[in-house]
């Protein structure tokens, strides 16, 4: 499994609103930014297309979770590109590590959230780009460069391919469709068997993963999506896209995700009932 990362979090900027956990980019910033994520998705699906489907050879890392040629020269790709345009940002990489810790902003890269689905031909995979500023992610990206879907997210606004995209309603667990992306990774680090009757409840459970799972819910094609387990890589870029696309994401335990190890997005109102289902509360057997 997935490292979890040890590095020291900078001091948080407030928070604005009480569910939410996304911080907010200046209105003179945001455009300038906005096209620059573009750019690093549109570098780093350059270098992925080419292997996919194709021979590769495949590696394991140190918690044997596999890495490519293609993993490495994306994130190369895109962090030559942020030292040249943005030269005084910093850098976190799954796969190289960081780069000015402290500085005010700070770029989140994932370059194939989803090896395991990448190396199998499968194309449930994305690019993960995420902007932290004082310590709060302010942009999120999710983009798959093999379907062509590019989705990204601020902390009021998220749009898939340059349409505004939205949660959808739904207001009771047993309407809703819930997502995993592995089922039994759940009881090695949080309460297997609530989440497994939390599966058992709701009208349909599948385990479409990683950033796709999360993309959905941002979408509207899914009502939850959880991993009892995540790397900051894994999680930052999520926040501002569930949050800008009307919904709600928190740990599992239903706080503040950021600085946390595992992460449940859902559509907002749902989000309570999902919290409490999760981590049903011990009653005394006396």
């Amino acid at each position: 499994m997935p490292v979890i990362s040890t590095l020291a979090q900078p001091t948080l900027s407030p928070m604005r609103n009480q569910h939410k956990f996304s911080g907010k980019l200046e209105a003179s910033e945001q455009a300038e930014l906005l096209a620059f994520a573009h750019r690093l998705a549109e570098v780093s699906a350059a270098v992925i297309r080419p292997y996919f489907r194709n021979s590769l050879q495949v590696e394991l890392k140190a918690d044997e979770s596999p890495v490519t040629a293609a993993d490495r020269n994306a994130e190369l790709a895109m962090r030559t590109l942020i030292a040249q345009v943005y030269p005084e940002h910093g850098v976190l990489g799954e796969e190289y590590g960081s780069y000015q810790p402290d500085a005010l902003y700070r770029w989140v890269l994932d370059p194939i959230d989803g090896t395991k689905a990448f190396i199998t031909g499968t194309y449930l995979f994305g690019t993960l780009i995420a902007l932290v500023k004082a310590g709060r992610p302010v942009l999120g990206v999710i983009n798959n460069p093999i379907v062509g879907d590019y989705l990204v997210g601020v902390h009021d606004g998220a749009w898939l391919n340059g349409a505004s995209v939205h949660v959808s309603a739904c207001s009771r667990p047993e309407d809703a469709v819930m997502l995993c992306t592995d089922h039994w990774n759940v009881f090695n680090y949080q309460n297997g068997a609530a989440f497994e009757q939390l599966s058992r409840r709701v009208k349909r459970y599948h385990n479409w993963g990683d950033c796709h799972g999360y993309h959905l819910v941002a979408t509207g094609g899914a009502h939850m999506m959880m991993d009892p387990i995540m790397n900051e890589w894994d999680l930052m870029a999520l926040i501002p896209i569930i949050e800008g696309a009307g919904g709600r994401i928190t740990d599992w335990q239903g706080k503040d995700p950021v600085g946390g190890a595992s992460a449940v997005a859902t559509n907002g109102e749902l989000h309570d009932a999902v919290i409490a289902a999760l981590n049903p509360v011990a009653t005394s057997g006396d």
